[in-house]
């Protein structure tokens, strides 16, 4: 798998932290030349000194301005686009429907649909100048499972399973690839911060509210940012070929959220 994403051109959306990280390193350790962008200027800073064949923007995904420019400037300097990772996205609100403002439902679907939608719509032609490649959807679990207390962000993962079917019908003929990687409770900063917010929802601990989390999942254990970057280099690589139009867990097998 190694060899076939070798000189490989990939851009990571949120790629200076966490999941994204894990997936650009992945790349590079592979020979990829690897693009990230991230609105953490100090974690784009940090990335962008990993490997001479990594570049790296400050960009927000849910601003076409702004994606159109990262765009234009991969294009002047790559010309072409061999993989895309829309890995971009926020947890949104943690409240009941009735408690969930406009403000908050609007912000969590804009970097997670919309942001989505703009990268993947600028990089059809220069993955179509390479000959195809893949597109790959960083969804959740709540894209397959109700998630309450999580309103937008599950609205905006089941979104992205019918984007990945509908762009993999549609891109097909240009052989691009379009899949969805559905990760569960991964280890990292952003599942503690969800695990506080819902932990106090529930009036329980933190470290009760992560016991409650684990249990939930066959191989009681939390996924780690390495496995599902292993699974997106897979759908990348050559060995992925075939594959196209799925929403693939990587998550142990999490059997409910509720």
């Amino acid at each position: 798998m190694s060899e076939s994403l070798k000189g490989k051109r990939v851009l990571i959306t949120a790629g200076a932290q966490g999941i994204g990280l894990a997936i650009a390193k992945k790349f590079l350790a592979a020979g990829g030349q690897v693009h990230i962008c991230d609105v953490n200027e100090p974690a784009v800073r940090e990335a962008a000194a990993l490997s001479p064949r990594l570049s790296a923007s400050v960009t927000d995904v849910s601003s076409e301005a702004e994606v159109l420019a990262m765009f234009a400037d991969l294009s002047r300097r790559w010309g072409k686009l061999d993989a895309l990772v829309n890995n971009a996205g926020v947890s949104g609100p943690t409240s009941r429907l009735e408690d969930t403002t406009l403000d908050a439902w609007e912000k969590t679907l804009d970097v997670n649909l919309t942001g989505t939608f703009l990268c993947s719509r600028s990089a059809v032609p220069l993955l179509r100048e390479a000959g195809g490649g893949a597109i790959i959807n960083i969804s959740s679990v709540a894209g397959r499972l109700g998630f309450s207390l999580r309103s937008p962000y599950s609205a905006s993962k089941f979104g992205l399973a019918g984007l990945t079917q509908t762009w993999a019908m549609e891109l097909g003929p240009d052989n691009i690839r379009v899949n969805s990687v559905l990760p569960g409770v991964v280890s990292g900063d952003r599942v503690e911060r969800i695990i506080a917010a819902r932990a106090e929802a529930g009036g329980v601990s933190n470290d009760e509210m992560r016991m409650q989390l684990v249990e939930k999942v066959s191989l009681r254990r939390m996924t780690q940012p390495e496995d599902v970057a292993n699974q997106v280099a897979f759908l990348c690589s050559d060995e992925g070929a075939m594959v196209s139009g799925q929403s693939i867990s990587v998550c142990g097998n999490v059997e409910y959220l509720g």
